[in-house]
């Protein structure tokens, strides 16, 4: 009997075999290892982890009407508009003056363009680049925004400017209406300020463009903009990649077109982080203190704990013995797509043997995403809430006693 033949016939899909749970599992996992898997994963992550826990812990309208608003559309603007903006819009503007195979190379991450020695190509490219990753700072500076835009929003809508309202911690506390004016001013003040840094990131893209070639200044900069690694630490392997990887403002490589990097992603946490901080000190001392408490955790999470998460998780179970079918000895796991190919190897027993490796690739894949929901999700939420009303508890008491 051909066994080709045999295990071809086999269903390895048919939700009768792997069962309804491990498909939808299984799905989840192809998003993930798509071509945009870091924006896809990351938005699902996020709603789960940030706008369902806030949801359920909403303490007035004005509250979950915030917290809707903060999470859907910082979601979609730092997953998805780098994108959007990098390879629908800038690419396209920036790069006619490009030879067919300059053009191709865009998407080439800097640090990969900088490890082989073509110094006249890398001249022609690499303004180019700097210059479309400059004119996608717009996404960072717009998440800067979004925390005054909600305290606008929470102004015009509700009424209240105050977190103690807000956050239901003093129902009757009277509005202050010269409270509610500085909230204001100081909310178009940020935004007025991003747009004018932003301005002066287009002026700068325009510049790249039109002098980066034959100017060593420029190129400098744009290395340093597009791999501060590889320009600051050429003899220290370690801290290039590091660098790199998390404060570089270049694109990702998806198959050739522009992606979301990790140190697109640094950057809006941290510009971000801004924000929030500035945003929630305008409300009150109780609105800082719960950022200050809130934001740190998360945003290291976003950056880099949840990928330290899964691969201190790997670690754990090839130490430990389990799914040796898929975890190596460098921590690596096959991808969904090549689990049909590896199980094929076992003839007759095919079916059971890809039912078991999805099972190990669900284990290894979803453990951490579970983490993330519980632990990152609800449980910083509803701490985060507890904290504040017992700190302000402890202030009221203690002003009482004075």
């Amino acid at each position: 009997m051909n066994t080709n033949k045999v295990t071809n016939n086999i269903s390895f899909t048919n939700s009768g075999n792997i069962g309804l749970g491990l498909k939808a599992a299984s799905k989840i996992i192809k998003v993930q290892e798509g071509g945009a898997g870091l924006s896809n994963i990351r938005f699902i992550q996020d709603s789960a982890t940030g706008l369902v826990p806030k949801a359920v812990f909403a303490r007035t309208k004005a509250d979950l009407a915030e917290n809707s608003f903060l999470e859907l559309s910082e979601s979609v603007l730092v997953y998805y508009f780098p994108a959007l903006l990098g390879e629908g819009i800038f690419r396209k503007l920036y790069s006619g003056k490009l030879s067919k195979d300059l053009k191709q190379q865009i998407s080439t991450p800097a640090s990969h363009l900088l490890k082989i020695d073509k110094s006249v190509e890398n001249r022609k490219l690499l303004p180019v680049k700097a210059a479309i990753a400059l004119s996608a700072f717009a996404i960072p500076l717009v998440e800067y925004t979004l925390n005054y835009f909600k305290n606008l929003m929470t102004l015009k809508v509700f009424k209240q400017s105050d977190f103690e309202n807000i956050a239901n911690l003093n129902k009757d506390k009277p509005k202050d209406k010269e409270h509610a004016q500085k909230v204001e001013k100081s909310a178009k003040k940020h935004i007025k300020l991003a747009a004018g840094i932003y301005a002066g990131c287009l002026a700068a893209s325009v510049l790249l463009l039109k002098r980066g070639e034959n100017s060593k200044i420029l190129r400098n900069f744009s290395e340093i903009i597009l791999a501060p690694g590889t320009k600051f630490f050429k003899n220290n392997k370690k801290k290039a990649d590091f660098f790199n990887k998390y404060l570089s403002l270049d694109f990702a490589d998806n198959n050739g077109k522009l992606a979301l990097s990790r140190g697109q992603l640094t950057s809006c946490v941290l510009v971000g982080g801004a924000g929030y901080f500035g945003a929630s000190k305008d409300r009150g001392k109780q609105n800082f203190l719960e950022t200050l408490f809130r934001y740190p955790i998360v945003g290291f999470y976003i950056i880099c704990g949840n990928e330290l998460l899964e691969k201190g998780f790997k670690k754990f179970l090839y130490k430990n013995g389990k799914c040796r079918e898929l975890i190596n000895e460098k921590l690596e796991v096959p991808l969904l797509k090549d689990l049909k190919k590896i199980s094929e190897n076992y003839g007759e027993n095919a079916g059971k043997m890809y039912k078991k490796l999805l099972k190990q690739k669900v284990l290894i894949a979803g453990l951490p995403l579970l983490f993330g929901i519980g632990v990152m999700g609800f449980f910083i939420a509803g701490s985060s809430n507890l904290f504040t009303k017992f700190r302000y508890n402890r202030e009221v008491k203690k002003n009482q006693k004075i």
